[in-house]
């Protein structure tokens, strides 16, 4: 049984690893709108009433537009993904990977709820990610609590 949790473990930590080197790549993949295009396409979305699309557009346009969040999010995903996939690094990788399948279970909770499929698997992200810090609770566990 603890040979199946281990590999079940090492299988759920390859497997988000690899889905956040894709997401960082994907995201070096999309064009880049100037500021102009990005205020076309929210005054077009507010035109059509689509408040989802807006919020949505006006959240993830700013990043691309403010010409390094963007980047920045792309690459820590690639790296802590690389982190992650490896064995030795991978508590680490976990931990800092932590506030950023957060951000994205949040971002889909609250700006794209109407999309179900999207929250639950970016909810899955979020708990095995959890669940992979949790695991190792031993090894962080005295700097959280100090004795005097």
């Amino acid at each position: 049984m603890k040979q199946i949790l281990r590999y079940s473990y090492g299988l759920a930590r390859i497997i988000l690893g690899v889905l956040m080197i894709n997401a960082g790549i994907q995201k070096f993949n999309n064009n880049i709108p100037s500021s102009e295009e990005h205020l076309e396409k929210l005054e077009q979305y507010m035109e059509d009433g689509n408040e989802n699309y807006f919020a949505m557009s006006a959240y993830i346009g700013g990043m691309k537009v403010s010409g390094f969040a963007y980047e920045v999010l792309a690459i820590s995903e690639i790296l802590l993904g690389l982190l992650m996939a490896m064995q030795f690094t991978s508590f680490i990788g976990a931990i800092f990977l932590l506030p950023i399948t957060l951000h994205i279970f949040l971002f889909h909770l609250f700006l794209e709820s109407d999309d179900f499929v999207e929250v639950l698997i970016t909810g899955i992200y979020f708990l095995v990610n959890l669940l992979l810090v949790t695991k190792e609770y031993k090894k962080f566990k005295h700097l959280l609590w100090i004795k005097p």
